[in-house]
């Protein structure tokens, strides 16, 4: 606390706050803190009501220790002054002898005896108040489940009684009856009996985290993997970081273990480092603990023992390592706890999940799926089974040479040659083979400088790529290779000049124009290069001067797409003519091939789709009759994304997804591969195949990953979670983007911070959408803190604290609101988001006006009259609304405001004011939609609240009509429902 409080009022003030805060070590101290406090003011209430918090604080902090000997002195208290305690008070105290009990179970150093003393304890004063002893027979049962002994009686005794006020919530008795089912092996009864809590029809502090977590492997084992998928990842987030459920969090590492989700599993055991040293209490450890163990075993007997683990801070651990501490401690307490109950029981619990089999050998849990192999550094790469890889030779001197033979028909198997090469040179004792047709030792470094180059400049690392190809022609020139020397440098000006270009920095709306000048540019720079390269080296065999002229034709197509200007069309479609004869004469069939390819975006690119396809279709023919095969999937891709330019969206996806299908067969084109999923995913989206478009994105997003260009996979990643937030998998939302937010790249600052700023404002929707306010109040509040200092961009800022705004005043914090509001406002005026703006404001006085009525009403119309301006600042700048009008809906509000505040007359002129503007309904659905929903609230302003039924009725008959004889059926229902009602008041 900032201040001790100095009277009782400012006490139940800071007790207050402190309730509103999470559990946790914050909570607690300050709790422990308002009892000191308490005690100065010598005014026993204020104790009793802090003492209570406090135990509540120990109690969801995992501080079982504490619990007890806060509620000692409450039963002190209680037994001096009963008549402090009222009825609710009174209530609390007899209810937490539960709390009490669990507590001591939870302790190995607590005797057996002094745990049934306590249930004794508890008896005595139930009978004594009068009270069932049901609570106390539910405490007796979980005593016996715990030591394994008499469980059958104590649970008949206890499940064959009446409820009392004082017994534990539905929820959680629903869990103890599903768990006895479980642990006597009918798995189908258990989920029957637990299917209220897994609908979410029951509810409390911790349930349903508690029950769906021991309800996923059920599941899976009675084949319903959908269901156990889905509440993963409800339950998961239920109880993440949570230290009070660090035994559900355990079993959700059992679970990834036991699914093939072993790289989830170590995710989020990172995620969950905290609860190895929060957990006070040594049963919930000990759950924890052996989940752990569990899927560390698993991760180790699947080879992967040297991975880095999270675990106790104060050290790094490998799985390994941190699998022999867990073992021994969770071993430990499995030994303490029996040698306390007498019993073997909880060592016989361990030992049964750790024998359990994986039920499944692979679930996918998350739009995010990977495997050991790679998120492990060290993994070996595994050898490609595609039927169309090349053999590749096992002699150092034919693997050079077949590398160099792969790399000049530009065949994608060419990398592997070299990546196995690399790994040859970089071995201790590497001897260079001494043979005239293999060269010196000095052109294989170049060449793996060049293949390195090559893969940096797929990653779009310009300018890594441009120091490694000069620094490849240097070699080459010192190997006595002038040709590969020339491709080299040609390849480096190349990369050069797609180094991304600034702009003029003025902000003046130029800088992409600016920018787009100087890359045009330096392309023709580059080009200019290329053409003195060929011309002044000497003795170019025909692969090298084709290779030449490709780089040359790329140059000038990189251009004309730059510039998208008529001037360069011509240039570039010389340059493609040129190396397309000189294949042709050559007979460089890949080159040839590659020309038609350069021909036909050529067209595209100039606007002549029709002419691009033809020559397309005509290549095509070709790639399949007389290859290379390896060119098939890139054409049909550039055939695919005309396609979809042409909006023939059915023929687009035919031509990706064969395109996709072809380069699976290549182990080497993971570049290719990533942007045809991303094209298919759209050619999906186009015809509304949303689902499967999620899919492709997930998919390209990894192919990303995998060639190393984490900004595109995240940008993709983060199309897939707005994706999957708009078909309403809010679940898989969020799983997405903690498993992305949670990245060792993002804590390291690896991504642009607007890009993790993106990230972390769709998860903030999807908390709210999923219904978690306070998570979600409290990611957005951060992120307008965040966004206000982008002087670069005050129009989001506008709108991340607009939403943050609205949900402020969805949490009743229309104080902060209002600030907020006030920083958007400002934001707004520096860019302009007329409707965002507006439907912030409209929405925050309707919520003020909801929640406080007519108390409300002069701040809610307050907001109104800032979006009134906001319209007229609209209308100004010929501003049109994608959805409603801000007029027509800054009308609507008015009515709908001054209802909830009880002013009907006026509520009842604006939203005629409302329909005066919307104007008569048509076939546009949307402005009928808008219509009836005025006309509904009208007519209930005036049918219910103003009590003038027939008028209403006339209103409401004659809108059915309109909207009937328009075919706007559905959106006359609600109408009908409501003359219907007022038809069976009168």
């Amino acid at each position: 606390m900032p201040t001790a409080p100095q009277n009782t009022d400012e006490l139940y003030q800071a007790l207050q706050e402190n309730q509103r805060r999470p559990y946790g070590r914050t909570r607690t101290v300050t709790a422990e803190e308002l009892v000191d406090a308490a005690e100065r003011f010598e005014e026993p209430l204020a104790l009793v009501r802090t003492l209570l918090e406090l135990q509540e604080a120990y109690a969801y902090g995992s501080e079982p220790r504490k619990s007890p000997v806060v509620f000692a002195r409450l039963l002190t208290l209680f037994d001096e002054q009963p008549d402090v305690f009222d009825e609710r008070l009174r209530h609390l105290l007899f209810w937490r002898f539960k709390w009490v009990a669990g507590a001591l179970r939870a302790l190995p150093e607590i005797p057996l005896a002094s745990l049934r003393q306590w249930l004794k304890e508890m008896k005595d004063r139930y009978e004594k108040a009068g009270l069932g002893l049901q609570p106390y027979y539910g405490q007796v049962y979980q005593l016996a489940s715990h030591t394994g002994e008499d469980t059958a009686v104590a649970y008949e005794l206890w499940a064959g009684r009446t409820r009392t006020a004082f017994s534990d919530c539905e929820a959680c008795e629903i869990c103890e009856r599903a768990l006895y089912h479980l642990a006597a092996g009918d798995d189908e009864r258990a989920l029957r009996a637990w299917e209220p809590v897994l609908a979410g029809q029951e509810s409390c502090q911790e349930e349903p985290a508690r029950s769906l977590s021991y309800a996923l492997l059920p599941l899976l084992r009675t084949g319903d993997t959908d269901r156990a998928r889905e509440l993963h990842l409800v339950g998961y987030r239920g109880c993440r970081r949570n230290a009070s459920m660090a035994g559900e969090v355990g079993r959700h590492l059992e679970f990834c273990a036991l699914t093939g989700n072993e790289a989830r599993g170590l995710e989020l055991l990172a995620e969950s480092r905290n609860l190895f040293d929060e957990v006070d209490s040594p049963l919930d450890l000990f759950d924890f603990l052996t989940g752990v163990d569990v899927l560390l075993r698993r991760v180790e007997s699947l080879g992967h023992g040297e991975l880095p683990a999270s675990g106790y801070a104060g050290r790094s651990w490998t799985v390994s390592g941190l699998g022999a501490e867990v073992r021994g401690r969770a071993d430990d307490l499995a030994a303490r706890f029996d040698a306390r109950n007498g019993t073997t029981a909880l060592t016989d619990r361990r030992k049964a999940r750790l024998d359990r089999a994986p039920l499944l050998d692979g679930l996918e849990l998350t739009l995010r799926t990977r495997t050991l192999d790679e998120v492990d550094p060290a993994a070996p790469v595994a050898a490609p089974t595609t039927r169309k890889s090349a053999d590749l030779p096992e002699e150092l001197p034919a693997l050079i040479l077949r590398a160099r033979e792969l790399d000049e028909e530009g065949h994608p198997d060419a990398q592997l040659c070299w990546a196995r090469l690399r790994k040859l040179v970089a071995a201790r004792g590497y001897t260079h083979p001494d043979d005239p047709a293999v060269g010196p030792f000095v052109r294989l470094r170049a060449d793996l400088l060049d293949d390195e180059a090559g893969r940096a400049g797929n990653k779009d690392d310009f300018a890594e790529a441009a120091d490694l190809y000069e620094e490849a022609a240097g070699l080459y020139e010192d190997a006595g290779a002038p040709g590969d020397a020339a491709l080299s440098r040609a390849s480096a000006a190349l990369a050069t000049a797609e180094i991304p270009q600034n702009g003029n920095g003025n902000g003046d709306g130029d800088g992409d124009d600016d920018a787009r000048d100087k890359g045009a540019a330096a392309l023709t720079a580059a080009h200019a290069a290329m053409v003195r390269l060929h011309e002044e080296t000497p003795g170019l065999v025909p692969y090298q001067e084709a290779r030449l002229l490709r780089l040359r034709a790329t140059a000038l197509g990189l251009r004309l797409q730059a510039s998208v200007s008529d001037e360069h069309v011509a240039a570039a479609a010389a340059e493609v003519e040129l190396l397309h004869a000189f294949a042709e004469r050559h007979d460089i069939d890949g080159q040839a091939s590659g020309a038609a390819l350069l021909r036909a975006g050529t067209h595209a690119i100039s606007g002549d789709l029709a002419t691009a396809v033809t020559e397309l279709d005509a290549l095509l023919i070709r790639l399949k009759e007389h290859g290379p095969a390896w060119h098939l999937p890139r054409t049909l891709g550039l055939r695919g994304r005309i396609n979809l330019g042409r909006q023939d969206a059915q023929a687009a996806y035919a031509d990706l997804a064969e395109g996709v299908r072809l380069a699976g067969e290549w182990t080497t084109m993971a570049a290719d591969n990533g942007r045809l999923h991303s094209d298919l995913a759209q050619a999906c989206m186009h015809l509304g195949r949303a689902d499967e478009a999620l899919r492709h994105l997930t998919r390209s997003a990894e192919m990303d990953l995998r060639r190393g260009s984490r900004t595109d996979a995240f940008c993709t990643y983060s199309n897939a979670a707005q994706l999957s937030l708009d078909l309403g998998r809010i679940e898989d939302c969020i799983a997405l983007l903690d498993s992305l937010l949670t990245d060792p790249g993002v804590a390291a600052g690896e991504l642009d911070d607007r890009l993790v700023a993106q990230l972390r404002l769709t998860r903030a929707r999807a908390l709210h959408a999923g219904e978690d306010l306070k998570a979600a109040t409290a990611e957005f509040v951060a992120l307008a803190a965040e966004s206000a200092g982008w002087e670069d961009d005050p129009g989001s800022h506008a709108m991340i604290a607009a939403e943050t705004a609205v949900l402020l005043g969805e949490s009743g914090e229309f104080g902060r609101a209002h600030e907020v509001m006030d920083q958007a406002v400002a934001a707004h005026a520096r860019a302009p988001r007329y409707e965002q703006l507006s439907n912030a404001l409209r929405e925050l006085a309707r919520l003020q006006a909801e929640q406080e009525g007519s108390d409300g009403l002069v701040a809610a119309l307050a907001h109104l009259a800032g979006a009134g301006r906001i319209a007229e600042e609209a209308r100004g700048a010929a501003f049109e609304a994608e959805g409603r009008s801000l007029d027509t809906a800054l009308a609507y509000e008015h009515g709908r405001v001054h209802a909830y505040a009880g002013e009907y007359e006026t509520a009842l002129a604006a939203l005629e004011k409302a329909l005066g503007l919307i104007g008569e309904p048509d076939a546009d659905q949307d402005r009928a939609g808008e219509w009836a929903e005025c006309t509904r609230l009208a007519g209930a302003v005036e049918g219910i609240y103003l009590e003038r039924t027939a008028p209403a009725l006339i209103r409401i008959d004659a809108a059915v009509s309109r909207l009937n004889a328009l075919g706007h059926t559905e959106k006359a229902e609600p109408l009908a429902a409501l003359a219907a009602g007022l038809r069976d008041e009168a």
